[in-house]
């Protein structure tokens, strides 16, 4: 008589295969050296230079340099003050301030407080062992 499987799997679940058989090499790839097959992940890139770097003082004083994004388009020229909003130039720009400094009524008090708690549960999750 035959043995009962311990676990009845329906018709439509997909059933294990049998291992193939291994392949042939391509004999076209056995051809070529591995160094020209693929390169590693610390092989540095050739031919990558660093952007030039402007130190005119009036292009810099008229132009936002590195802010064009086109290869050959022009630099983009900078507008007087008066042309752009007021908000722009009140923007904290320093180091991010404290939560004692923040205003408990603001929100960005309590993205602070809910990024401060984050911080802490994940130092306390890190020390934790199942």
């Amino acid at each position: 008589s035959r043995a009962r499987p311990l676990l009845r799997l329906p018709p439509s679940f997909p059933r294990p295969r049998p291992p193939r058989a291994p392949s042939q090499p391509c004999p076209d790839r056995a051809l070529v050296p591995a160094a020209v097959k693929s390169k590693g992940k610390n092989v540095p890139k050739e031919g990558l230079k660093a952007p030039e770097v402007c130190t005119d003082p009036a292009m810099l004083a008229t132009y936002a340099m590195g802010v064009n994004y086109f290869k050959d388009g022009p630099e983009v020229a900078l507008k007087p003050d008066a042309e752009y909003p007021d908000w722009l130039f009140k923007i904290h720009l320093g180091p991010p301030k404290k939560l004692e400094e923040l205003d408990p009524d603001s929100i960005e008090y309590w993205r602070r407080l809910r990024k401060y708690n984050t911080w802490q549960r994940n130092k306390l999750k890190k020390g934790k062992k199942l």
